[in-house]
């Protein structure tokens, strides 16, 4: 098998993926009606698809490392980020939810996703079984959705300070990076379900001979994408929070009569 042929037959129907992107854009539509905004809710929906039924999930499905890292990047930062911003404003989030969204109890709902998920145990429960990874993915869009709540919240008078929202993304960022820098460097694979994976499909000779990835590799791969691309979805956040705080006008000066 080439890559085109790879890149063309190995497309998978999710049925209940499908169910639920469908879902949750009927639910949007009925509830908000068709906007500019519902254009970030259909890239959601499409994106979550891609990230669930194309040739990535079939690599991160125990053949690789990195797609399955990649997968992770799409699912807690992107598709949770769209949604959000999808939401038109509204008033303010009922008290007993609110309090859950603490700003901290946020920070460790997205920096937590990534390490709890890669610890070995974890990592290979999630590569090898279909309702680990089922839990993975719910959990990593939920836990993606409380990170950026505090940056995205359809209510701007919810958000986070600007400049707080600097040091909240900020800090992400580098917990992100270490976790990265581990991956990376590591000279024992943190997945060993990658090592030698079952080669249902019949495309491991393709992935470690034509494409040249080896375990090692793989894993070094996979620690340089939660280390850069992460950290550049964080900068582009930061940006726009330097932005927000660069537009709201001044107050006038004191005079005194």
């Amino acid at each position: 098998m080439n890559l085109i042929q790879f890149l063309t037959a190995t497309w998978v129907w999710s049925p209940l993926a499908a169910l639920c992107a469908a879902a949750a854009l009927a639910v949007y539509l009925r509830c908000f009606g068709w906007s500019r905004r519902a254009w970030w809710m259909l890239a959601a929906t499409g994106l979550f698809l891609l990230t669930l039924m194309s040739p990535l999930a079939v690599l991160a499905q125990g053949y690789l490392f990195s797609a399955h890292m990649l997968q992770h990047v799409l699912l807690l930062l992107a598709v949770p980020a769209m949604v959000l911003m999808a939401l038109p404003a509204f008033t303010r989030t009922p008290a007993r939810l609110a309090r859950l969204l603490h700003p901290a109890v946020c920070w460790l709902c997205g920096v937590s996703a990534m390490w709890v998920w890669h610890m070995p145990a974890l990592c290979d429960a999630a590569a090898t079984s279909r309702l680990v990874s089922a839990v993975q993915t719910v959990t990593l869009l939920a836990l993606g959705a409380a990170f950026w709540w505090q940056v995205l919240s359809p209510s701007e008078t919810e958000r986070i300070a600007p400049l707080q929202g600097v040091l909240y993304l900020f800090a992400a960022c580098i917990a992100c990076t270490v976790l990265g820098i581990i991956l990376t460097f590591s000279p024992v694979a943190v997945c060993k379900a990658y090592i030698d994976p079952v080669d249902r499909l019949g495309i491991a000779s393709m992935i470690d001979g034509t494409w040249g990835m080896t375990p090692a590799r793989d894993q070094q791969a996979g620690g340089l994408i939660m280390w850069v691309p992460m950290c550049l979805i964080y900068l582009g956040a930061i940006f726009g929070q330097l932005a927000r705080y660069y537009s709201v006008p001044a107050e006038p000066p004191l005079t005194v009569s």
